[in-house]
């Protein structure tokens, strides 16, 4: 991280909030390395104040969508993570990487929209069919399908 960068991710921790201005002159990747450097000093809330603000300035950026999706999974955000996932994908279209589809199965899942996480990690084993993490994936997420009550199954 630059050295720029740096006092800027330290003033936002010192003064606890964020100076739009200030951020918007940064690249989408110096958005990524902010992010991580905020969560790495327990600062979740600001991170996701820096996530919002980079999405703002950067909508299509894979770096802030990546990272942005990531940290709404770490923190439970299931919807929000389902819409940045989805976007990534969509900005991706044909480069989606496995972990991606991966991501955004289990948000799905999370998000109690089983049968598109399904559909979600289906559509990944076209692509690649033999990637052992879309195929534990799929096998976790049948193992508790399974184990569900019927009835929790049909709400």
């Amino acid at each position: 991280m630059h050295i720029e960068l740096q006092q800027a991710m330290q003033h936002l921790v010192a003064e606890q909030s964020l100076n739009l201005k200030e951020v918007s002159r940064f690249t989408p990747v110096d958005f990524r390395l902010g992010i991580q450097y905020l969560v790495a000093q327990d600062q979740p809330d600001l991170a996701q104040a820096l996530a919002e603000a980079g999405l703002a300035l950067y909508p299509l950026s894979e770096d802030i969508l990546a990272i942005s999706g990531l940290l709404a999974i770490t923190r439970e955000d299931w919807p929000l993570a389902v819409e940045i996932l989805q976007d990534l994908v969509a900005v991706q279209v044909d480069r989606v990487q496995p972990m991606t589809y991966q991501m955004l199965a289990r948000a799905l899942a999370c998000n109690l929209d089983v049968a598109e996480a399904h559909q979600v990690l289906e559509t990944a084993l076209q692509k690649w069919p033999n990637d052992v993490t879309l195929i534990q994936e799929r096998n976790a997420m049948a193992a508790v399908q399974d184990a569900m009550p019927a009835s929790t199954l049909t709400n």
